[in-house]
Order: structure tokens, then C-alpha cells, then sequence
């Protein structure tokens, strides 16, 4: 079991599955850059997370950034958006009657991806839930701001041990403060964190070559 000094951000995860030196670069060395993405998908989870506004829709209730934790992984956040539906299976709530199931859901600026980055965000916050609230969640949704639309995200058992193993992964990074060396790839240039990273100088092309063609862009003499 971690100590509450010694959690990690639980929205790092996502980046740490896109590239670990933009996790480290971010939580570790505290570097950050904007870019229209990142302000597009910061303006999406300011208006999920109006904690202000609550809901009761019939059997259901809606809370909306609702702080989380576990300390068996050893870190604390935010569920942009969980919603509790009436069951006899579910869980009690303070001045509420009955029981109900917390079902997370997850915002984001785009669409769909390939790869499983949101799932696994989405996926440590329903086993911070079912830490919190000694219950079992089956499945959350992901609500993408460019479709409109919400999916569905089973959480399977090779997803549950993906997140705590990187996590895991995470910790032994963050007790060494250590920053991985930079390994180029196309996913690169989408990076808000480019011209902080330089993943450009390990792309075959020396420091000096990358110095001259910086010179040449911005028009210098030299």
C-alpha cells in the first residue's frame, strides 16, 4: 500500500502509454507545453467537471468531478463524469434510499484512437472506484467530442493488469526521477512537448546539423 505523499497523477497513465518521456517530461521535470489539442481537450473536461452541477435523471445520478484514489496503485484523481444507476447489486450512498452502480465515464477532445490510451485512464478509475466503494464495475464509456458520441469499454482483466503494471512502471521512474532518452516516431509531430523534447536530434541528425537548420528557419545570418 502507497502513502498519500506518494501517489501519482492518475491522468498520467495516458500519457505515459503515448510516450513515457512525455510522462516524465510532464510529472517528473514539470514541463509542459500547450497546443490546440491539449486546450480543445482542457475547455472538453472544464465543462465535465463542473462539480457544482449534479443530476438525478429516474434511477439515475450523475456527479461530475468526483476525486478518486487507491492506494494499493498508489495514485489519486478526478472521474470527469460517474454515473450511478439504481441496483439491488450496487452500492449505498450517503442520503440516498436503495443501492446503485458507479459507471465512469471518461471525456475526450477526439475520436476513437487505435491504440487502448483511454482505455487504460478510463480503466484505473473504475478500479479506484471499486477500491473506494468495495464494489465491481464491468464497464464505463468514453465520450469523444468529435463524434459526439459515447463508447462502451469493458474492463477486461488484461486491461486491469496493464494499468497496474504500468504504474508500477511509473513509480520506479518517478523514485529515480528518471527521464527516458528520446526515441523519434511519427506520433512525434501531434506532441505538444516537441520543442521542449527535440525528438528531431536523435533522428539521425546531429546537434550541430539540427542548430544550422534551426538558424536557416528563422532567417538568421549565422
Amino acid at each position: 500500500m502507497y502513502e498519500e505523499e506518494d501517489f501519482l497523477q492518475l491522468s498520467g497513465i495516458q500519457h505515459f502509454a503515448f510516450c513515457r518521456r512525455q510522462w516524465a517530461l510532464a510529472y517528473i521535470e514539470l514541463q509542459w507545453q500547450e497546443n490546440v489539442r491539449t486546450v480543445e481537450g482542457k475547455l472538453l473536461h472544464e465543462k465535465a467537471h463542473d462539480a457544482s452541477v449534479k443530476e438525478k435523471r429516474g434511477d439515475r445520478i450523475i456527479v461530475r468531478a468526483l476525486p478518486v484514489h487507491s492506494r494499493e496503485i498508489g495514485i489519486s484523481g478526478e472521474c470527469d463524469v460517474v454515473e450511478f444507476y439504481r441496483s439491488e447489486k450496487g452500492v449505498s450512498l450517503s442520503g440516498k434510499e436503495g443501492r446503485y452502480q458507479p459507471v465512469p465515464v471518461e471525456y475526450k477532445r477526439g475520436s476513437p484512437k487505435a491504440t487502448d490510451v483511454d482505455a487504460l485512464q478510463l480503466t484505473a478509475q473504475a478500479l479506484c472506484l471499486e477500491e473506494m466503494l468495495c464494489c465491481d464495475i464491468s464497464y464505463g464509456y468514453i465520450y469523444y467530442g468529435e463524434t459526439r458520441h459515447r463508447e462502451k469499454m469493458e474492463f477486461q482483466p488484461v486491461l486491469r493488469t496493464k494499468v497496474k503494471d504500468m504504474f508500477l512502471e511509473m513509480h520506479k521512474y518517478y523514485d529515480r526521477r528518471y527521464t527516458p532518452k528520446v526515441k523519434w516516431s511519427k506520433s512525434c509531430n501531434a506532441c505538444s512537448l516537441k520543442d521542449l523534447c527535440m525528438p528531431v536530434l536523435n533522428k539521425n541528425l546531429s546537434v550541430t546539423s539540427y542548430i544550422e537548420n534551426r538558424l536557416l528557419e528563422r532567417g538568421d545570418p549565422g
